[in-house]
């Protein structure tokens, strides 16, 4: 009796890496059902190392091209459009990489850097731990942490990015209607 016990008591733990994996997927579904939205908003919070690139500048993402497997977010900082967010599924697992073009269309040498979704996210929040090609790419992001957040009715969108355990910048964009 006591190890039938055992066992039960054990049941919910032994299901949480697929709970984990169902909020990733989860997330990567509620993100996709956000395709060609626009939203607009700008930085809320900046470190004094981030402040000449995002301070005071109008900030600009719009959910452009779905897939079941890929979904990219072009993000646009003042008149820079370099950057994209660009967000896979494979099999249970989520990623968030970040792709720099110039403007002639080639990739910049900081660029595809970014992590994997981790077992403490949710249906609609995700977070994003340095990948070892990041650590390798650009050694002051080893401990970058990336959330990516979305308001269930879809209207505001927060991506966030932590180094070090201290906030760097917070986006806040709201969906333009």
């Amino acid at each position: 009796m006591l190890k039938k016990f055992a066992v039960l008591a054990l049941a919910p733990l032994m299901s949480l890496p697929a709970l984990a994996a169902d909020a990733r997927l989860a997330f990567f579904d509620n993100l996709g059902k956000l395709c060609g939205a626009t939203f607009v908003g700008s930085a809320t919070q900046v470190s004094a190392d981030a402040k000449a690139t995002f301070e005071g500048k109008r900030l600009l993402a719009q959910v452009a091209t779905c897939t079941k497997d890929e979904i990219r977010i072009p993000f646009i900082v003042g008149e820079n459009r370099s950057r994209t967010w660009v967000f896979k599924r494979d099999g249970a697992s989520v990623t968030l990489k970040h792709d720099h073009r110039h403007e002639d269309g080639t990739p910049d040498a900081q660029t595809w850097y970014g992590g994997n979704a981790s077992t403490k996210g949710s249906d609609y929040e995700q977070y994003f731990h340095a990948d070892a090609y990041t650590a390798k790419l650009i050694p002051a992001a080893a401990g970058n942490v990336w959330r990516v957040a979305l308001s269930p009715d879809g209207n505001r969108f927060v991506y966030a990015l932590d180094r070090d355990g201290r906030s760097r910048v917070v986006v806040e964009l709201h969906r333009q209607l």
